[in-house]
């Protein structure tokens, strides 16, 4: 699933294309098994996209094939739905 020049921060990395509602960018990396959005190079930075295209480019043009790609919104929270589970859909790239 994973190209062999992709980081390993820890053994549970999903590359991830994170989308906030009512934003105009897509930041894109690996998230971690406590949920956290990490770079994609170790000593890079975590990546903003301005389409959602670019996001899933960059992601090809580093050898990734597959990629999580996660909406999150503050009206869940507001909502009382925070404890539920992000909003997930798996792309082949």
């Amino acid at each position: 699933m994973y190209a062999s020049n992709q980081p390993k921060y820890d053994n549970v990395l999903k590359p991830t294309i994170l989308c906030i509602a009512e934003s105009s960018h897509y930041l894109v990396g690996v998230i971690d098994s406590a949920h956290n959005l990490l770079p994609l190079d170790p000593q890079g930075k975590v990546i903003s996209c301005s389409s959602l295209v670019e996001a899933k480019m960059l992601l090809r043009n580093k050898g990734i094939l597959v990629a999580d790609i996660e909406y999150q919104t503050a009206y869940d929270e507001m909502c009382g739905n925070a404890e539920r589970a992000p909003c997930l859909h798996v792309v082949q790239l």
